[in-house]
Order: C-alpha cells, then sequence, then structure tokens
C-alpha cells in the first residue's frame, strides 16, 4: 500500500492522507501558480493541474467538517449539561472556532504542513503569506487549491480542543478555557500533526496509519479534557447529585449532524473523490451504526430500555474509533472495530468512571480519547489486504509490524498531550484561575460568564 501521506517538496511542504502519494512526482514544488509552471525539462515534469471535482468535492467536506462543530458537537453538548449552562456550552465552541481560525492562519498551518523537523514544521506559510487563488496543491492531475486544504485542515484544528470542552463543561472559566485552547492548539495539536502527516514527522516516517486523526484528533482531545477535569475538579454535588441532559431531543439532533458531517471528516482526508474517499465514507457509517446497536443492546440487558443517550454515546463512539482505519479497512473489519468502539468506550465512560469517580463531565475521554486509540491499534490487524484491507504503511510488512508502529504512535500521543495539557492548565491554574467559584456555578455559567439565559426554565 503507499504511504498514507505523501512527501512534498518545495516552499511549502505538506503531507497528504490516503493513496493520493502514488500520484505526486517528488521532483515538482508544491507550491507552483497555474500560470506560472516551471518549464518541461528532461525528467519531464509535468505541472499541476487543477481538478475541479476533487476540488468540489474537498470544498464541501470543508462544510461538512466545520458542520460538525457548528452547531453539530455545539448541540450535543449543550444537550447533555444543566439548562443554567447550555448558552456557556454554545459559546465555548463557537468562541472556540474563531479563536482556532484565527491561530491557524498566523501559524499553525505552516508549522503543521511545512517543512521542519521530526516534530515541527518551519514558518515560510506564516501568515498563509504566497498563497493565491491560483496556487495549487501539487497531485499532479488531480491538484487541489492550496486554500482549500488550508481551510480543510482548519476545520479540524477548530473541532480538537472543542472536544475538550465536554470534559469540564459546566465549571471551567470561559477565560480560562479559551486561552488554554489556543495554547495548547500550538502546543499540542500542531506538533502531533506534523508529526503524523507532515514531511519528514516522526511517526509519518515509521509508516503510521491514521487517515483523518485517531492521534491527531481524538487521543490529543481525549487525553487532554481527562486532564482538565483532573485539574478543575468535580462539579459542585458530583457524583452524589444527579446530572441528567436537560434536552436529549437537541443532543440527539447534534449527534445527527455529527454522523453526517463525519462523511467529510473521513471521506475528505484522502484529498480527492475517489475509491478511497468512497470506502471512508462506507466504513464510517458502518462503524457508527455497528457501536449504536451494540451499545442499544447492552443497555437492553442491563436496564431492559435502551436509551436515547446511549444510541447517540454509541454512534460517536463508533465514528470517533474508525476515524483513523477510514479508507483503510474494508466493511467487515468496520463491524469489528464498532463492535470494538462500544465495547471499550462503554468500560471506560461508565463502569470505570463510576468506580473511580472522576468528573468526566460528556465522556470526552470515555469515547474519543479511548475509542481514538482502539482504532489506532485495530487498523494495524484490519489494514491487512488479508481482511480486506488497503496494506500496511511504510516499511511494515506484518500485522505484527504494523501493530508496532501503531502503538508507539498512540503512546508518544498519550504522553505528549498529557504533559503539555497539565503544565499549561497548571500555569494557568496558578496566575489567572481555571475554576468559577461555588456561588457561580450555582447561579449558572449562563449568567455568570455571559449575563445571558440560553434556556428560559
Amino acid at each position: 500500500m503507499p504511504h498514507l501521506f505523501a512527501f512534498l517538496r518545495g516552499t511549502f511542504a505538506g503531507s497528504l492522507p490516503g493513496k493520493c502519494a502514488s500520484a505526486l512526482a517528488l521532483s515538482t514544488p508544491l507550491l507552483l501558480n497555474a500560470e506560472e509552471a516551471a518549464p518541461a525539462v528532461a525528467t519531464e515534469t509535468v505541472a499541476p493541474v487543477l481538478n475541479s471535482g476533487d476540488t468540489a468535492w474537498i470544498l464541501a467536506c470543508c462544510a461538512l467538517v466545520l458542520f460538525m462543530t457548528l452547531p453539530g458537537l455545539a448541540l450535543f453538548y449543550g444537550g447533555l449539561v444543566k439548562a443554567k449552562n447550555i448558552l456557556s456550552i454554545l459559546v465555548q465552541c463557537f468562541a472556540i472556532a474563531a479563536v482556532m481560525s484565527i491561530v491557524w492562519v498566523i501559524c499553525g498551518y505552516s508549522l503543521a504542513f511545512t517543512e521542519g523537523n521530526a516534530i515541527i514544521g518551519g514558518w515560510s506559510q506564516m501568515g498563509l503569506l504566497g498563497i493565491s487563488e491560483d496556487t495549487l496543491l501539487d497531485l499532479g492531475e488531480h491538484s487541489i487549491p492550496l486554500s482549500t486544504h488550508a481551510m480543510f485542515q482548519m476545520t479540524f484544528f477548530i473541532i480538537t480542543p472543542a472536544l475538550i470542552v465536554g470534559g469540564v463543561a459546566e465549571r471551567m472559566k470561559f477565560s480560562a478555557l479559551i486561552i488554554f485552547c489556543a495554547l495548547w492548539g500550538l502546543l499540542c495539536y500542531v506538533p502531533i500533526c506534523h508529526m503524523a502527516w507532515g514531511e519528514g514527522g516522526y511517526l509519518f516516517e515509521m509508516g503510521l496509519i491514521d487517515l483523518a486523526g485517531g492521534t491527531v484528533v481524538h487521543i490529543t482531545a481525549g487525553v487532554a479534557a481527562l486532564v482538565a477535569c483532573l485539574m478543575v475538579g468535580k462539579r459542585k454535588g458530583y457524583p452524589k447529585e444527579p446530572f441528567k441532559p436537560h434536552n436529549l431531543t437537541m443532543t440527539m439532533c447534534g449527534t445527527g449532524m455529527l454522523w453526517v458531517g463525519w462523511f467529510g471528516f473521513n471521506g475528505g482526508s484522502d484529498l480527492g473523490a475517489n475509491g478511497s474517499a468512497g470506502m471512508a465514507m462506507l466504513v464510517t457509517h458502518i462503524s457508527a451504526a455497528t457501536a449504536a446497536f451494540v451499545w442499544m443492546i447492552i443497555e437492553y440487558i442491563r436496564y431492559g430500555k435502551p436509551s436515547a443517550l446511549g444510541i447517540a454515546t454509541g454512534a460517536i463512539a463508533g465514528l470517533a474509533t474508525i476515524t483513523p482505519a477510514s479508507g483503510n479497512v474494508g466493511p467487515l473489519g468496520a463491524i469489528v472495530i464498532g463492535t470494538c468502539a462500544t465495547l471499550g468506550c462503554y468500560f471506560v465512560a461508565v463502569t470505570l468512571k463510576n468506580k473511580l469517580k472522576f468528573d468526566d463531565s460528556l465522556d470526552a475521554f470515555g469515547v474519543h480519547g479511548v475509542g481514538g486509540f482502539i482504532g489506532v491499534v485495530l487498523v494495524a490487524i484490519f489494514c491487512s489486504t488479508d481482511l480486506g484491507g488497503s496494506g500496511f504503511g511504510g516499511d511494515n510488512e506484518s500485522i505484527g509490524q504494523q501493530l508496532g508502529t501503531q502503538l508507539i504512535g498512540a503512546v508518544i500521543t498519550v504522553i505528549w498531550s498529557l504533559v503539555v495539557s497539565f503544565v499549561l492548565l497548571f500555569i494557568l491554574k496558578k496566575t489567572i484561575g481555571i475554576r468559577v467559584t461555588e456561588d457561580t456555578e450555582d447561579l449558572g455559567l449562563d449568567l455568570s460568564e455571559h449575563d445571558e439565559l440560553g434556556y428560559i426554565l
């Protein structure tokens, strides 16, 4: 199987997911103006050609992934909290989208996707300098505008820290959360993104398979959410006081938006309208459906009735777990991955959390952290061509070799996110503080943090 991400050279050196690697000519500069392409030489270097079909698909995926955060994740999380805190969740998601977009343009994209070293990229594209409407991401005859690639990756940069909100909902200071997300994006997300997807990145060079962000998105955010929920502390009254969702209808609507948006998340990560994108969408849906069904069965066996919250949580678990494997596993592999997603996430989000009594409010760690880790590991098995997958990554030639690579990638990501998250939160806790007062928590964050009511009781 070709590498998941192609090596690119030029003034911008990025990385491309999936089978696009086979279409690249490494001697061709990445940043080329379609009207100023270098003349042909003896090596018959082919100038990049804009592919309108691929471009249209990735543009649609940009909208789908942004739709996952606004309003998908906002509504999913918003329905799960108390009525007095719903507006705070919505504002946090919108504010994160705004701040992370600015950070991405200023330096995030450059540090993630330009040529640097094994851990971080360079500064050549700060402020997205040199990118015009004619600047192409060189994929030969299947090139897309570099601006489209930057926008697509920006939507990932937005939703990842927004997932962390689920670990600290209803009790973290708005100012501390926004500052944390901006710094965490640069110090945690960007290096892991470069290592996994960037030219010369450490994990990329190892042959890590992570098409759409099992490490880059879900493990990083899940671990950060766990660290944050422990450092911020439990909600007042937890676990003695019941913390029931105030509006499951809203949560179910948000779940549906996330499910549909995930087709762009996984289906667009190959950067083309091709067979890999089609398979990614197929296995994404199968995994989500399987995980939701298995969660429903577990609840039926344990409680006699399946719940809306359980079905929604199961679906999100299946979506998170298939993310690194989408485009690299077949339908049967997706069924197994979806099943394992529910078994693993249910154990952590329900059984283990209740036993250890850590207040991961909306199960950001239990679903995204655990699901992402499971998916990163299982792709090593089901990417095998003997099991319907597309093959191993890098120089790996067996399931054992690929499994070792996947485990190393997952463990490095866990440690990196844990350390960065702890240090940032420790500094914020000692300076501006990270938790609201008890009186503020009693009043609700809608009024105390924003002086508005999001829900009339």
